[in-house]
């Protein structure tokens, strides 16, 4: 019976289907430009973030779906079949850390496929770095090597160039990407989607949201690009049009036998959108960002949506719809006989509203941008030595710590503003590439120290260990005890492309030793006690990292001045024996009381430091060679961060919202530990219980060293705090001070002032806020001021003759851009 009665169900079917007519339709997307109209450009895309509320493997895979449902490999899995069914539909990919792990688990037959769509047009890769590179927290030289990576890639299997810079994230956008990752890169148009929001009013009234934008004024005009921020302030669709199957946009639906038939409404909706968006553009040429983030996760959806409204849009005959791309777009740009607006210096900083300065990300995790930084450097050796001893394929290699500093670039990874958890797989992929490249380091300083000339390395003769962790004090290989005889030697390697001198600082156990050459002369040295606040941080972290506490505890740094080669390395050999170039230092101590006299002077060579005898402040900065003597001072404040209890933005991992400044050392008596010898002196200050400083004046230096340790940041009294050190002189800069663009360019900055538009000033101090990669100064007409940093921060010149650098942040309030969860970073 049951047999029977599904040949009954079949043939009821059947008979439904002969006595209704079944409709098929077929929609034309195949319309192009039609000169005289309003054309939209309708370019299908997805952003997907290598990283940001989940992890680079857990958004590619589509797991812990708990947090944000996003599956990238659905996206590319639907999106070919897709674009298979209709010629004219097409699609742009940007990041080529998600499209290489995909592309890798394809078969031949697929990867033809793409290879067809690629040439074919339909699919578009643009931009082709590994990420969406932040613009505020990268350095130019990794900006540099993510995108060649992508790009190699895209050359290699597919034997094209991208043309178009898609920068649709990042949250401001600085001078160097428009020039030398826009312009030098080969692009022919960049853009992006986040501008200030009193900019973008500005430029939509006047209607220079598209420019020719000069990001190197002293590249002139070889630094142009075309470039455009988006209508609406982000990279979505307009409203009313967004297609993934959960969304809640009115769908077309045409089918005349059905209920909710609405061509006619999504018609009109379509044109509205259109003439709106072309009010503000200097052309009947007008772009749509179809998709957001992880979209086209079901393709098919977007796709059928898209045809039915070029289909009737085009036959309604008001605009113009069409399939299209940012090259194709571009090309219609530039086929125009129309004039463009300059824009100079870059988009910093940007707010996207009211008191909602995106400007806290500059130094949001301070621990992950300085191990991005210090990897960078790393990497550029770990490569010259790879190719020095000759790559093997077979591993190890410096491929892993390539990839995962390509990733590290995104704009939600150096920049601070992922979840806890991803920085943390940020910070592990780092310490796994580091690990393999150090393989590769140490096998090629094997090959290149045999005395044998061959063109082949022989088996390995040394074992060279490296010391990743000197700044915790600790370096197995230099603590072991030579007081028997024993020595160890010691290899610098210079990456750079011109002989550098640079002081070298070791722990070691014993205190009387020696320093030579590979000739066998003595070098110069000193030794210098670690002091208690370095024990205690070794110990602590050492059993953190490693994962067991340190079987020997040094006693000294040993410090001696290293000179090395270009693209070459220097050995140095150390020793037990008190020689006469070599100085042991005890400490002198100073306490104030306030009625001390006098002043301490820090230096030995032509720059010197003066701290106050009353209070142990730094009271003045000497340079005897270039006749520089100024007034210093320095102080730490903090930021006290808002709780958004007024307007609904509180401070956050992207936002810097202040709620008063309150000073660090209200009782201004610091005393100091100083350390005189024979390289350097230094300077120890105990700030408080979480913030220790020590400077350093180098006798052969021109510059002092600053190194801070602070945090963990106190929140017992549930404010979260925005540390800032201040460093104050009689320079008379005039609002005006100078800050680099991603370590390359400097730019000048005008507090309280914009080039572009009439800044509302209603956050003088976030506002005032900018990216600083390499540096920042002041100058008047007889002094300039530098202050130089060794990973991304964020800094400003608040007051004259100021300048005010962003140290650390730990916060407590969510500040409402999508990571919803507190930066509260215990570090």
């Amino acid at each position: 019976m049951a047999g029977f009665k599904g040949v009954l169900v079949v043939l009821t079917v059947c008979v439904v289907c002969v006595l209704v007519e079944c409709k098929y339709m077929v929609y034309n997307t195949s319309q192009g430009i039609v000169p005289g109209k309003i054309n939209v450009h309708l370019v299908p895309h997805t952003h997907d973030d290598v990283g940001w509320l989940k992890t680079i493997e857990q958004y590619y895979v589509g797991s812990n779906n708990s947090i944000q449902g996003a599956c990238v490999q659905n996206v590319l899995d639907s999106l070919i079949p897709a674009l298979l069914a209709d010629k004219n539909r097409k699609f742009v990919y940007v990041e080529q850390a998600f499209f290489q792990r995909w592309w890798r688990n394809q078969n031949e037959a697929m990867k033809n496929t793409v290879k067809m769509l690629v040439h074919s047009g339909q699919l578009e890769l643009i931009n082709g770095g590994m990420c969406m590179h932040d613009e505020a927290a990268t350095h130019y030289i990794d900006m540099i090597d993510q995108t060649t990576l992508g790009h190699q890639f895209i050359k290699d299997f597919f034997n094209v160039t991208p043309r178009i810079g898609w920068q649709i994230d990042p949250f401001g956008h600085s001078a160097v990407q428009a020039y030398l990752l826009g312009a030098e890169v080969g692009f022919d148009a960049l853009y992006f989607g986040r501008i200030d929001y009193q900019d973008r009013a500005k430029r939509r009234d006047e209607k220079k949201l598209e420019v020719i934008w000069q990001g190197s004024k002293s590249r002139g005009s070889s630094s142009q690009i075309f470039a455009g921020a988006f209508y609406a302030g982000n990279y979505e669709p307009p409203t009313g049009f967004h297609f993934e199957v959960n969304d809640d946009s009115p769908v077309v639906q045409d089918d005349m036998d059905l209920f909710d038939y609405n061509v006619h409404e999504r018609v009109n909706d379509f044109v509205a959108a259109a003439f709106s968006q072309v009010n503000v553009t200097r052309s009947n040429h007008i772009m749509w960002t179809m998709g957001t983030d992880f979209k086209y996760q079901y393709a098919e959806t977007w796709f059928q949506n898209m045809d039915k409204l070029i289909h009737y849009v085009n036959q309604d005959g008001r605009v113009n719809a069409l399939y299209s791309t940012p090259s194709l777009y571009t090309d219609a740009k530039y086929a125009l006989n129309e004039s463009w607006p300059l824009k100079s210096d870059d988009y910093f900083p940007y707010a996207d509203r009211i008191n909602a300065y995106w400007t806290g990300y500059f130094t949001s995790r301070p621990a992950i941008k300085g191990y991005v930084r210090m990897m960078s450097g790393y990497y550029l050796a770990a490569r010259q030595l790879e190719f020095f001893r000759g790559r093997n394929k077979a591993g190890p290699t410096t491929d892993s710590l390539a990839d995962a500093l390509a990733i590290a670039q995104h704009h939600d990874a150096v920049s601070g503003t992922e979840k806890q958890h991803v920085a943390n797989d940020y910070a592990k992929r780092l310490s796994i590439g580091y690990k393999e490249s150090e393989d590769v380091v140490a096998a090629s300083f094997d090959c290149l120290t045999q005395s044998s000339l061959s063109s082949e390395c022989k088996s390995p003769i040394t074992n060279f260990n490296q010391c990743p962790l000197l700044n915790i004090s600790y370096c197995p290989a230099t603590e072991v005890d030579l007081s028997s005889g024993r020595k160890v030697a010691v290899l610098v390697y210079n990456s750079l492309g011109w002989k550098r001198t640079a002081v070298v600082r070791i722990p070691v156990i014993n205190e009387n030793l020696t320093v030579k050459d590979s000739t066998g002369k003595l070098i110069p040295s000193q030794i210098i006690p670690i002091v208690n606040a370095s024990i205690a941080k070794r110990k602590f972290y050492t059993s953190a990292y490693v994962g067991e506490s340190p079987s020997t505890t040094p006693q000294y740094w040993l410090t001696f001045t290293a000179a090395v080669p270009p693209l070459g390395f220097s050995t140095y050999v150390i020793s037990s024996g008190k020689m006469a170039v070599s100085a042991s230092i005890k400490p002198i101590s100073y306490t104030f009381s306030g009625n001390q006299t006098g002043a301490i002077e820090i230096g030995s060579g032509n720059l010197k430091l003066i701290y106050s005898g009353d209070d142990g402040k730094l009271m003045q900065y000497i340079n005897s060679r270039s006749s520089v003597n100024v007034s210093l001072e320095q102080l730490y404040s903090y930021y006290a961060g808002d709780n958004g209890s007024t307007d609904h933005q509180a401070s956050g991992a992207y936002i810097f919202r202040p709620n008063g400044t309150f000073s660090i050392q209200p009782n201004g008596k610091i005393p100091l530990t100083v350390f005189r010898g024979l390289l350097y002196d230094e300077v120890h200050q105990m700030i408080n219980s979480w913030i220790y400083q020590i400077t350093r004046v180098y006798k052969e230096k021109e510059h002092a060293e600053v190194e801070f340790f602070v945090g963990p940041i106190p929140i017992d009294d549930g404010i979260g705090k925005e540390i800032v050190t201040q460093i104050k002189s009689k320079i008379g800069n005039n609002k005006t001070f100078y800050t680099d663009s991603n370590g390359r360019d400097f730019l000048e900055r005008i507090r309280d002032y914009r080039t572009d538009w009439d800044l509302q000033v209603n956050q003088p101090v976030a506002g005032n806020y900018y990216p600083i990669n390499l540096g920042i100064y002041i100058k008047d007409k007889s002094t300039e001021f530098s202050v130089l940093v060794d990973r991304s921060v964020g800094g400003a010149s608040i007051t004259d003759g100021e300048i005010e650098i962003m140290l650390h942040r730990r916060l407590l309030h969510d500040d409402g851009r999508g990571v919803d969860e507190a930066l509260n970073e215990t570090v």
